[in-house]
């Protein structure tokens, strides 16, 4: 078994690779979801008509680096949220378990669902500055915007930026949100990922290896999608406002629905379907195989003595 740290270098180290392939769906997710923001459905024109078309005009018109903004941030995001997320699932579903049940090998799927939703609050809570550059980033476009558009030259003129007019408060503008999104999508993914596996090999006879690790990863990730979209893209429009267009999460997602309707919460559902599904079949894949990996440097560097204080 890896260390807690061992298990936040692996999922850091699985979280980047994973968005290093879906980061041009997750751009064109932000921009589908700020697009006719607070405006009529019939009133609203449609820059960009779905994850393809969308993809292809950015393609277009900034090229391979206007799907690629924001790249950096999300880099440190994810090492910072799923480090979080995959590094303290674990301890914390073994603390709470033990203390119920007096037995660490025990499945409860409420403690289960508990334990991946505060690993993802706390992963959450610490990356959101770095998620709120991104999706300022993200947004921006000079040929076809949409939103509030931030002209940051980087990601650290935009950290700078933010700071020196709002200050901490306006770095940490839309933690709220992020907190119940990554909530939401932590509590379901490892619990339904474990849950999808075992099922798979007790009822199919899958063994263990890559073909079990992606079939459930994909059923994780349709739940996970599902789960979280609407928390997303009330997300999505907190953090890339200027000054106070909202006055809290809430008061983003009745004017989002009085002014464009249910369904609007669900913009950019089919691109960030189109990004999570790979992603999340990269990162728990690939979070099985690094922290292999992790563990076999952990038994060669660190004594048992060492490796039991960390």
């Amino acid at each position: 078994m890896s260390t807690t740290l061992g298990s936040f270098i692996a999922g850091g180290i699985a979280a980047c690779g994973a968005v290093t392939v879906t980061h041009g769906f997750e751009t064109v997710k932000i921009r589908l979801q700020l697009q006719g923001e607070l405006q009529a459905k019939k009133d609203a024109p449609r820059l960009y008509k779905g994850v393809f078309h969308g993809v292809g005009v950015i393609l277009k018109n900034e090229g391979p680096k206007g799907l690629l903004r924001g790249l950096g941030c999300a880099y440190v995001y994810q090492m910072t949220l799923n480090g979080c997320r995959l590094g303290f699932y674990e301890p914390v579903r073994k603390t709470l378990t033990n203390m119920v049940y007096k037995d660490a090998t025990v499945q409860s799927f409420g403690i289960n669902l508990f334990s991946g939703a505060a690993s993802g609050i706390l992963g959450a809570a610490a990356g959101s500055p770095f998620f709120l550059v991104k999706t300022r980033l993200q947004s921006y476009s000079p040929f076809l915007p949409v939103g509030t558009q931030h002209q940051y030259k980087n990601a650290a003129d935009g950290m700078r930026q933010i700071y020196k007019g709002e200050g901490i408060r306006g770095l940490y503008r839309g933690v709220g949100p992020a907190m119940v999104r990554t909530g939401f999508g932590s509590s379901v993914q490892l619990p339904t990922y474990f849950f999808a596996k075992r099922r798979l090999v007790k009822h199919f006879g899958m063994e263990e290896g890559m073909p079990l690790h992606i079939a459930s990863s994909t059923a994780s990730g349709f739940v996970v999608c599902c789960v979280m979209h609407p928390p997303d893209t009330v997300m999505s429009r907190m953090y890339n406002q200027t000054g106070n267009l909202y006055k809290s999460a809430f008061d983003c997602l009745y004017r989002t629905v009085k002014t464009e309707g249910v369904l609007a919460v669900y913009k950019g559902y089919f691109a960030h379907l189109a990004r999570i599904l790979p992603h999340t079949i990269l990162t728990l894949t690939l979070a099985e195989q690094t922290n292999k990996l992790m563990r076999r440097v952990e038994d060669k560097l660190l004594s048992e003595e060492t490796k039991a204080k960390i």
